[in-house]
Formats: C-alpha cells, sequence, structure tokens
C-alpha cells in the first residue's frame, strides 16, 4: 500500500505539471504524515541532512562555477580550433572535429547542455558554410553533447556517487574509457557517411598552426589535467578538485584568455612592444584589475547565473534525498529486491529491466532525479545480483545520456532547436540515426562491465587512490 501511495502521488504530481522538486518533496512528506511512524522533524532534519552530510555533494556548485566561467569565455572556440586544426583535414574532419570539441569541452563542464550550446553554436553554421548539410550537424552536436555527462568530470557521476555511497573518484575513473570510446565510435561512423557521402574535408594547417592553436587552447585544456590528474593521482578528492577549477576557471577567463572582466581587450603584447615592458604592463594591470574584477558586472553575472543552475540542482538533490528516506524507512528497495530475486531473475535479465526502466524514465524526467529515485531502488538489488555498483553507475550514466535526447523532456533537443531555430520534430529526425549508435553503445556497456571497470581496477591495482 505504502509503495503504491508513493509512487501514484510521484507520477501524479508531475503529471499535473508539477515541478519535479516540488512533487518529489510533496509525495514523500504525504507519504510520511500517512503511512509512516516518522515525525513532521525528521523531514526538516533529512532536508538539512540532504546537502550537509554528503561531501561529494559540494563539487557540484564548484564545477557548474568553472564551467560557467568556460562557457561565457572564449574557451569553446580555442578549443574547436584546435580540433579542427587536429582532424579537419580528415574526409567529414569539421564534423569530427566537432565530437573531439565535444569531448575536451565535456571534460571541462561537466554538463551536456552546456557543451551542446558552447560548442553548436559556433560549429552548425560553420558546418553548414563548409557544405554540409544542417540536419547532419545538429544530429552530430545533439549526441556529441551528451558527453558532457559521461566523461568526467560529470555532475550526474557525483549524483549518484552521493545517492549510492559509492566513490565519486571511481566513478570518474570508470567513466573516461567509455567516454573515450563513444567519442570515437561517433567519429568512425562520421567518417563512413562522409566517404559514402563525399563530403569535404579541410586543408591540414601544418604542424606549426596546429602547435599554436593547441598552445592557445592550453589554457583550457590544463583545467583537464588539473582536474583529473588530481583525482587520478590521488592528490585530491573530487570536491577538492572542484574547488580549485572554480578559482582556475576564474583566473584563465578574467587574467588569462581575457573574455570577461576588468582586463577585457587589453593585448599581452602590443605590436612592436618589448617583452620586459610588456611584462611589467601586464603585472600592473593585473594588480589593479583584481580587487575590480570582484565587482564587476561580466563576472558578477557568471556567478549569479551558477549560482541560480547550483541552487535548483541542490533543491532536486535535496527533495530526491528525502524521498529516497522514505524509500528506505519504509524497507521499500529490500521489499522491491526479495521480490524479484525470489523471481530468479539472472543478471543480464535484471540489467534489461533497469535499461527500460531508465529509458521510459529518460522521456519524462531529468537525469539527476532519475538517478536520485532509481539508484536507492536498483542498487541493493544489482549488488545481491553480484553486479558492480560502479559498473551499474555506468550504465545509468549512458542511459541518462540517451534520456537527453528523448522527448519531451530531452534537453540536448531543446539546446539544440534554440541552436539552429528549427521546430522539435526536426530536430528529432535530425538526431534519430546517431542515437542508434548510443543504444548499440548502451549494448556493449551493460553486458562488457571490463569497459567500465578496467581503469578503476588498473588504478586499484596500482594503488593509485
Amino acid at each position: 500500500m505504502t509503495i503504491a501511495a508513493l509512487f501514484l502521488m510521484l507520477f501524479g504530481f508531475i503529471f499535473m505539471g508539477m515541478p519535479i522538486a516540488i512533487a518529489l518533496g510533496f509525495s514523500s512528506v504525504t507519504t510520511i504524515l500517512l503511512f509512516s511512524n516518522d515525525s513532521l522533524p525528521s523531514i526538516a532534519l533529512k532536508l538539512f541532512e540532504a546537502t550537509s552530510e554528503h561531501y561529494t555533494l559540494l563539487a557540484i556548485p564548484f564545477f557548474i562555477l568553472s564551467s560557467a566561467f568556460l562557457s561565457t569565455g572564449g574557451v569553446a572556440k580555442r578549443l574547436i580550433n584546435f580540433a579542427i586544426d587536429s582532424v579537419g583535414h580528415i574526409r567529414g574532419g569539421l564534423a569530427m572535429a566537432s565530437v573531439l570539441a565535444c569531448m575536451l569541452f565535456a571534460a571541462v563542464s561537466g554538463s551536456s547542455p552546456a557543451t551542446v550550446a558552447a560548442i553548436g553554436t559556433i560549429v552548425i553554421a560553420g558546418m553548414v558554410r563548409a557544405g554540409y548539410p544542417q540536419s547532419f550537424a545538429a544530429g552530430v552536436i545533439a549526441n556529441a553533447g551528451t558527453l558532457g555527462i559521461l566523461i568526467p568530470p560529470s555532475i550526474v557521476m557525483l549524483v549518484y556517487a552521493a545517492a549510492t555511497e559509492v566513490s565519486a573518484s571511481r566513478m570518474f575513473m570508470a567513466g573516461f574509457i567509455p567516454g573515450i570510446m563513444m567519442g570515437g565510435i561517433l567519429m568512425l561512423a562520421i567518417y563512413v557517411v562522409a566517404r559514402i557521402k563525399k563530403l569535404p574535408a579541410q586543408p591540414f594547417p601544418g604542424m606549426r598552426q596546429l602547435a599554436k592553436s593547441g598552445a592557445i587552447a592550453m589554457g583550457g585544456l590544463m583545467l583537464i589535467v588539473i582536474v583529473l590528474g588530481s583525482i587520478y593521482g590521488g592528490i585530491a578528492s573530487p570536491t577538492e578538485a572542484a574547488s580549485v577549477a572554480a578559482v582556475y576557471a576564474y583566473l584563465i577567463a578574467v587574467f588569462g584568455y581575457r573574455d570577461i572582466g576588468p582586463m577585457k581587450g587589453v593585448l599581452w603584447r602590443k605590436d612592436g612592444e618589448a617583452f620586459g615592458t610588456a611584462t611589467a604592463r601586464n603585472i600592473g594591470h593585473m594588480l589593479i584589475a583584481l580587487p575590480k574584477s570582484v565587482t564587476h558586472p561580466e563576472v558578477r553575472k557568471v556567478i549569479l547565473d551558477a549560482s541560480k543552475v547550483s541552487l535548483m540542482l541542490l533543491f532536486i538533490i535535496a527533495n530526491a534525498m528525502l524521498f529516497a528516506h522514505v524509500l528506505t524507512t519504509e524497507r521499500i528497495p529490500h521489499t522491491i529486491a526479495e521480490s524479484i530475486i525470489e523471481w530468479g531473475l539472472p543478471a543480464w535479465g535484471f540489467l534489461i529491466v533497469v535499461n527500460i526502466l531508465l529509458l521510459i524514465a529518460g522521456n519524462f524526467m531529468e537525469p539527476s532525479a532519475i538517478l536520485l529515485i532509481m539508484a536507492p531502488i536498483l542498487f541493493p538489488i544489482a549488488t545481491q545480483l553480484g553486479i558492480d555498483p560502479i559498473h551499474l553507475g555506468i550504465i545509468m550514466v549512458v542511459n541518462m545520456e540517451i534520456g537527453m535526447l528523448t522527448p519531451p523532456v530531452g534537453l540536448n533537443l531543446f539546446v539544440t532547436a534554440g541552436i539552429t531555430g528549427k521546430n522539435m520534430v526536426w530536430v528529432i529526425k535530425a538526431c534519430l540515426p546517431w542515437l542508434s549508435l548510443l543504444l548499440f553503445f548502451l549494448i556493449l556497456i551493460t553486458y562488457i562491465p571490463q569497459i567500465s571497470l578496467f581503469l578503476p581496477e588498473l588504478i586499484d591495482s596500482m594503488r593509485g587512490y
């Protein structure tokens, strides 16, 4: 009775149009009042504990802030230039460069919609000008943008780690190889299509230009080294790495690339200026600009926008944690787990059920909410069936990727529609051929666990963390 009431209320509120966070909280509070022995003060305590007792969740605002600084600045454009110089000379190379740029930006943003917005705004128009069909360009970017939640650091992985109490570092390690593999599958498919359709290739710019664009993009690329290197090397936890990333992103956007803030438009070196003079001038400018940047309108806007996104996500997480608390106190996951074990469902059959459930949920809900609702239910069943929790986490993240591309709540579809100015039906048709690759990849990830577990187990054996 309790299980039926809880889920009927939750989905009833969602289909009525209630925001997911409020639907989660309201259904949880109502269930506690009607069916549970818990008191009302326990609700307030659980909402407080949802964020205060999950140290890993502190990384989310920091990653969102670093992503906001890099998205506002010109990091995406510099990464795109480097990607085009790297692989643009191959047939279909501009589309392949777009995928590579999405992979690089995913590794500094942790968000799929942010990746599509930052990269797609520039490259979709560029591909059309170069002779690519607009539907081809839109489909590639919408699908490649989903790598934002698979390639670490990933906000969705942090949410899963908090919901299941697994290591966020191990989740990041587990996502590295699948992320590169999915990007490689997309690029291989683009190459095959490009050969068939005789899509254009860019002239090779030469090693000097490649080295120059790589050096220019290094400010953004170093964030990948700082974050992943410190986590994989055991130097810092994901939360510590995220805080360093936020500070680094601020410094590189305001004082390095100078795309925003008081030093916007100030050249590092003027024509004919001596090196010593340029160094002294830049140091002077930076000392003056440092206090000004704290109150500068552009910097404040970036911080305000990142704060809004962080508060929205943390509010969803707090209510979802309350929902998970109700599940746990009423022993709902254990009841479901015992029922499935009694059915004699094998591990491979259970994973089919998991994928179907998550693919359906991805049509209607935001990834973080799905993970916080489903992970506490699926986690105990998976462990009893001998499925590695990290492997289950990557399966769930790949399902969330697909959910980004399925209507009516596919976030990447909305972003792509906004960039191209086309309607949702057109965008969905553009994405469908590439979506089949993601479904094929989901099968690989589901039934070849070593794709996800190889790197964590390798670093385990090397005592890397």
